[in-house]
């Protein structure tokens, strides 16, 4: 079963893909914010192209737990992604994704110079990753 992750943003939109196992995330790619009916479309297609069995959209949430502006956000994406496609969507929790994909570049040694930039496709593979892991302890 393979799986896409969705770290949207503002202006961009980080994807991560499972490999066919469901067990590793990679980062796919990064897409421009257009709209957001053509980011969905782009999703969407990208979903299709891969044989994606499921979409897991991050969202985050404040302190008290309540989705936050990014979160609803994310939410309203994953609305417009459930318009475009017939692949089931799960939104997950993406709390640190960013952070966790960074410290995970760090130790895998990759250079300062190299880690420079937009981190948005490792995101969506540090949330996929968190996704898959928590499924697999739920299913022991």
């Amino acid at each position: 079963m393979r799986i896409l992750a969705v770290d949207h943003g503002e202006k961009r939109i980080g994807l991560a893909l499972s490999n066919l196992t469901a067990v590793i995330a990679s980062p796919l790619k990064t897409i421009e914010h257009v709209s957001r009916a053509i980011d969905a479309a782009q999703v969407a297609d990208l979903a299709t192209q891969n044989d994606v069995e499921l979409i897991v959209v991050g969202q985050s949430f404040d302190e008290a737990g309540a989705p936050n502006p990014a979160g609803r956000r994310a939410a309203r994406f994953a609305d417009e992604l459930k318009k475009q496609t017939n692949v089931p969507i799960e939104l997950w929790d993406e709390a640190f994704s960013t952070q966790d994909a960074r410290a995970a570049r760090i130790e895998l040694g990759v250079s300062r110079k190299k880690r420079a930039g937009h981190q948005d496709a490792f995101a969506a593979a540090a949330i996929l990753q968190s996704y898959l892991e928590a499924r697999r302890r739920a299913d022991k």
